[in-house]
């Protein structure tokens, strides 16, 4: 989770100022992401999209575990403002449906069925 919220720093938000960063482990390596959005918002990247694509393009395949950390939300947010957009939630499911996904502020740790409980499947 540290070096999640580290990654954040990196992110590029100069719209919605939420400085996401994302960290996986993927065939034992680590890999990070970060948001990156752009004036055409539907075509703005998640960090943790940006961290699977990393993993991927790695050929690292097998991840076991997810942290994101949203820097920039009030401490007194709630678990369901912290989570994954549904897209996110979608590439997770497909790309890492056996991870453990941690989120920076929430109590607990989750798995894929958590997050969305039914995900889409060919």
């Amino acid at each position: 989770m540290a070096l999640a919220r580290e990654t954040a720093l990196g992110a590029y938000c100069p719209y919605s100022h939420f400085h996401v960063g994302a960290t996986l482990v993927a065939d034992g390596q680590v890999f990070v992401g970060v948001n990156i959005e752009i004036s055409s918002f539907g075509l703005t990247l998640c960090a943790e999209r940006s961290a699977l694509s990393a993993a991927l393009t790695a050929q690292a395949r097998h991840i076991t575990q997810i942290a994101i950390a949203c820097i920039d939300a009030p401490a007194d947010a709630p678990d369901y403002e912290r989570m994954p957009c549904g897209a996110c939630r979608q590439w997770i499911a497909d790309l890492a449906p056996e991870a453990t996904v941690y989120i920076d502020g929430c109590e607990r740790d989750f798995q894929v069925s958590d997050l969305l409980p039914f995900a889409f499947k060919l």
